[in-house]
């Protein structure tokens, strides 16, 4: 009998074209990969919905043979991710928390954001760049590591998900921008898709 686990997963970017869709289990690093095509037209279609960024609950099957699949999914939150590489600029008030970063000597800066009316509206976060460390991008990308943290603290607030979610690496990449926005398709998700070239799908 093949061997499943249910759990809660975040949908992640990546292997899509090779035929896997990437799952990152809620408190772990450590991604799994399920076939993304080759399901009964109802459960395909779920599959087909799902973006990067949404939080799902599922049954993944191990067979004796072939690649792991999905038996069961359901879209807890459509918070989204959107991935932006080689950027071509950076945007002041990110420019701004790397630089506070630095003053303060840390490597993770952070700051809220607000809107014209004074309302926390996200939260931004640097990752300043050191010579020799790990790819930041590509392991929040792939999921060996985490944005779970980031989005938790968000929701301690009083922002409900979903979210949109931008991970951005500058071409002169001293530093990889987190900017977690709590009101999906307003003004300022909005504003960061134009500046970056990246509409919704």
């Amino acid at each position: 009998m093949p061997a499943t686990e249910s759990g809660t997963y975040r949908v992640l970017p990546g292997t899509r074209e090779t035929g896997d869709l990437t799952l990152l289990e809620r408190g772990t690093e450590e991604p799994i990969y399920v076939r993304a095509d080759g399901y009964d037209d109802a459960l395909q279609a779920t599959v087909d919905d799902l973006d990067p960024g949404n939080l799902i609950a599922a049954t993944v099957e191990w067979p004796a043979e072939g690649r792991p699949a999905l038996t069961e999914v359901a879209v807890e939150t459509e918070t989204v991710f959107e991935f932006v590489d080689d950027a071509d600029h950076v945007f002041d008030q990110a420019e701004r928390t790397f630089e506070q970063g630095l003053r303060e000597g840390t490597p993770i800066a952070a700051n809220t954001t607000y809107s014209t009316d004074g309302e926390p509206n996200g939260a931004l976060y640097t990752f300043a760049k050191q010579d020799g460390e790990k790819d930041i991008f590509a392991e929040l990308r792939d999921g060996r590591m985490t944005l779970e943290p980031m989005i938790d603290r968000l929701g301690d607030g009083d922002a409900e998900p979903p979210y949109e979610v931008f991970v951005i690496r500058p071409v002169e990449a001293r530093f990889v921008i987190v900017f977690l926005t709590v009101e999906p398709e307003s003004l300022l998700p909005n504003t960061i898709r134009d500046e970056y070239d990246r509409p919704r799908v």
